[in-house]
């Protein structure tokens, strides 16, 4: 197999790389966090005009047509430096949706706004009923002439805080449990009816929890049925969780193994200790692995076992990704846990990371079911 980057993805490398290294440190992560949408707008657009939002997007629809080695490539730089801007929750997934099945003047107003970074998209599929990642949504969607007329409550928007337009899952059917009666509607933020109530995630980002009551769409809002699309959109965003993972867990080990060669107990560094050296050797093996999987999914790009194989990537490194965190925090003490150290910032982002949309279990029994 060939790991080796292609002269775009190099480049795309270089140039996020060069952003995290200009831009972050952890005092600055710390400020954007307190900025109004808990972001910094600048780097925001930055991120676009620097073509990172587009990578995975066709040419057709302005964007760089590159494939998942390119996607993983640019998230696990941003992992790195733990960036806290929502490309993925806010631009890359809600766009991949639009693109699978949203009608082509939806995709004219929608996909180049996002792309150049000037609108904002969040997915509300989450419901106080759904568990584990089920389809359990009670949120209705009633057709009205020309119109749909959505009902309902969503309890997280991840990264919904001050978008311009939700994705919302809906039933047609009155039956909940029905896997094949729902689909996406495209709900503007200032539409009547629609209540947003803003608060923060556990990595210190904004969310928002939706109420829609009454809330009347045009049918042109129905994003099309589009299994396969859908699918690859899902496929890529969990490769990008995985990458971006990866990449908070390169950043931690390499905290923390400074620290431990730096930081002296008994007239010695700590790193000289042995049972500290075995145990972070143990994690150097975990990350290795998790790399591994992430490559693994990448070069099964096109194939049959993709989305398989980027299932069974996000599975392991979801919990990977905690164990290491919690070994990473416990070598800094106290200290560790806190938002003074990056170390205590990316384990509270992989927190996110490994429950949203669904624990690992749940992506484990898909692994499962598709071997």
């Amino acid at each position: 197999m060939n790991f080796d980057l292609n002269e775009d993805e190099e480049m795309l490398k270089a140039v996020v790389e060069r952003f995290v290294a200009d831009r972050y440190d952890v005092e600055r992560r710390r400020g954007y966090l307190t900025e109004t949408a808990g972001f910094s707008a600048e780097n925001w657009s930055l991120l676009a005009e620097l073509g990172v939002m587009s990578v995975p997007f066709s040419e057709e629809a302005g964007g760089l047509g590159l494939d998942a080695t390119a996607t993983a490539v640019i998230f696990e730089a941003l992992g790195r430096g733990i960036v806290v801007e929502p490309v993925l929750e806010s631009c890359v997934l809600p766009g991949l949706y639009l693109a699978a099945g949203a009608e082509e003047a939806v995709q004219e107003e929608w996909l180049p706004a996002l792309l150049s970074g000037e609108k904002r998209m969040a997915i509300a599929s989450i419901e106080s009923g759904s568990r584990d990642g089920s389809l359990w949504i009670e949120t209705t969607a009633k057709q009205d002439g020309e119109d749909f007329v959505l009902d309902g409550e969503k309890i997280y928007a991840i990264a919904g805080a001050q978008a311009d337009a939700y994705l919302v899952s809906a039933r047609e059917s009155g039956d909940a449990t029905d896997n094949d009666g729902w689909a996406w509607f495209l709900v503007p933020a200032d539409a009547d009816g629609l209540t947003i109530t803003q608060w923060r995630f556990s990595d210190g980002t904004w969310t928002a929890s939706l109420t829609l009551s009454a809330v009347t769409v045009p049918a042109s809002a129905r994003l099309a049925s589009n299994p396969d699309g859908f699918e690859r959109a899902d496929a890529l965003a969990n490769l990008a969780r995985s990458a971006e993972a990866l990449g908070i867990m390169e950043c931690m080990f390499a905290e923390t193994l400074d620290y431990l060669r730096t930081r002296e107990q008994f007239g010695a560094p700590l790193g000289k200790f042995q049972v500290l050296q075995h145990r972070m050797a143990e994690q150097y093996a975990i990350l290795e692995q998790s790399r591994a999987l992430v490559e693994l999914a990448i070069v099964s790009d096109g194939e049959d076992g993709f989305i398989r194989n980027v299932d069974g990537a996000r599975a392991f490194i979801s919990d990977a990704s905690l164990e290491l965190g919690h070994e990473m925090i416990q070598f800094h003490g106290g200290m560790g846990v806190t938002d003074e150290l990056s170390i205590g910032q990316g384990h509270k982002r992989l927190l996110v990371l490994s429950r949203w949309p669904e624990p690992p279990l749940s992506t484990l029994d898909r692994y499962a079911l598709a071997s």
